[in-house]
């Protein structure tokens, strides 16, 4: 997980979080193109759920977002002045080795929060996700589900205006699944913006307020919720709404 520095982690309720546009943006490796050309915004109030088959380029259009990777054509751009402060939630949760309140504690330090307000911070958010009785167990011996809701309380007491999340319950179980739902839709209440990838239409369904669908490397449909579940246009996305394989 990466964030801006910042040297006061205000709400990001306070900040409404800029608008992500896409410009002509091509990612291409080894003279293959793998991404693009996209074109297109996130200004609307999300969560944003980008969508696709194995392959399309979810995961590498939401690296692309966060700066982890630099276009080969085009532009990523806020409409903001500079980069709003944003986190990103992997997968598999990128944690420290030590215990899980000195990964929140850490990641306080490197964004200047002062030093007498970060164990309070850090221990406010391990009881919101439900994590207080594991604040001095060694981050990695946690469950798999504890590591992700661990990984969101780190990106929670940075206060991002933006979260990417990198389909972060693909490998969880229904208890765990239901529990990092809870925690994204407690960020989409506190004003940050949600921008998350996910293979599973039911999750999208209970999540989404737009949809972002990727086919083949390209942007197939950017709509409302309920306009691309209910009337998708492409014939990609048709298929995959019906739960076809989709190329």
């Amino acid at each position: 997980m990466t964030s801006m520095n910042a040297p006061l982690l205000a709400s990001s309720a306070l900040y409404p979080p800029p608008a992500l546009s896409f410009d002509g943006v091509t990612f291409s490796h080894e003279e293959k193109v793998l991404l693009g050309p996209c074109s297109f915004t996130l200004d609307g109030t999300g969560p944003t759920l980008i969508m696709g088959p194995n392959g399309a380029g979810k995961s590498l259009l939401l690296r692309l977002a966060h700066g982890l990777l630099s276009p080969t054509q085009g532009q990523v751009s806020w409409s903001s002045e500079g980069s709003p402060r944003q986190a990103m939630v992997f997968q598999q949760p990128v944690l420290l080795r030590r215990s899980a309140v000195a990964n929140l504690i850490h990641a306080l330090s490197v964004n200047n929060v002062p030093r007498r307000a970060r164990a309070k911070l850090a221990f406010d958010a391990l009881e919101r996700f439900g994590l207080a009785a594991c604040s001095d167990t060694p981050a990695r011996v946690l469950s798999g589900g504890q590591q992700q809701r661990l990984a969101l309380a780190r990106a929670w007491v940075l206060s991002p205006q933006v979260l990417f999340l990198d389909e972060p319950t693909s490998a969880l179980d229904p208890a765990a699944i239901k529990a990092v739902e809870a925690a994204v839709r407690e960020f989409h209440k506190r004003g940050t913006r949600i921008v998350m990838t996910t293979h599973d239409l039911h999750q999208a369904r209970r999540l989404a307020g737009d949809v972002l669908f990727l086919s083949g490397g390209k942007v197939r449909e950017h709509t409302p919720a309920e306009t691309f579940f209910n009337t998708p246009v492409s014939r990609e996305a048709q298929a995959f709404v019906a739960g076809e394989l989709v190329d």
